[in-house]
């Protein structure tokens, strides 16, 4: 990696914010701060996190839900196990049927909320990486409709450009209530949105 990265990536305010606060990325606080804007996770919360690695979101979702709530963390990667019981993690291709069935079948009940930092490998083809990023939202939501109770939440992210239109207007055939989101800890150069559906329809 080229030292320059490496180096603004130490001063980063929130790469040092999570150092100390012992969570596993600087993306928690992406999270928590959407949370905190538009409350769409709650205490006792059943949540499913997608593209979870190395654990982040998993923490973040975890302290908001306490004790009585329950997270499912999916990767393709291993998840290194955390100690709370209510907090399970699985390997998984979001693109798998098998993957959809594993986590209906681990669930205690339907998600309230799925949320998803999926993103794809990195080509530096700017149209390729937005496609791919779509296509993996577009499957994050899919799995979303099938594991979420009614009126349950939506929150993907995506990368700005020719697709992301189509694709919010997909979101808004599921969900009541649709907001694009750009929390303070997401790079003010990077592209990256999050899309945020809330209130899943009963059509859905």
């Amino acid at each position: 990696m080229p030292k320059a990265w490496i180096q603004e990536r130490k001063r980063d305010y929130y790469y040092k914010k999570a150092k100390e606060e012992k969570y596993r990325s600087r993306a928690a606080y992406k999270l928590l701060q959407a949370v905190k804007k538009y409350k769409f996770i709650s205490k006792g919360d059943v949540v499913v996190d997608l593209g979870a690695a190395p654990g982040g979101w998993i923490q973040a979702a975890s302290r908001i839900i306490g004790k009585n709530g329950f997270v499912l963390g999916v990767d393709l990667k291993p998840i290194k196990p955390f100690l709370q019981d209510n907090i399970q993690t699985v390997i998984g291709d979001i693109n798998e049927e098998e993957t959809l069935q594993q986590i209906l079948s681990i669930l205690p009940e339907k998600a309230d909320v799925v949320i998803s930092d999926v993103s794809p490998n990195i080509s530096g083809i700017w149209e390729v990486d937005h496609a791919r990023q779509i296509d993996l939202a577009e499957q994050s939501m899919k799995i979303a409709l099938k594991v979420l109770k009614p009126s349950g939440n939506f929150f993907v992210k995506v990368f700005q450009g020719d697709m992301f239109d189509d694709f919010v207007k997909k979101v808004k055939e599921h969900f009541r209530v649709v907001k694009i989101v750009k929390p303070k800890a997401s790079r003010a150069k990077s592209s990256e949105m999050f899309v945020l559906g809330l209130f899943l329809k009963p059509s859905s």
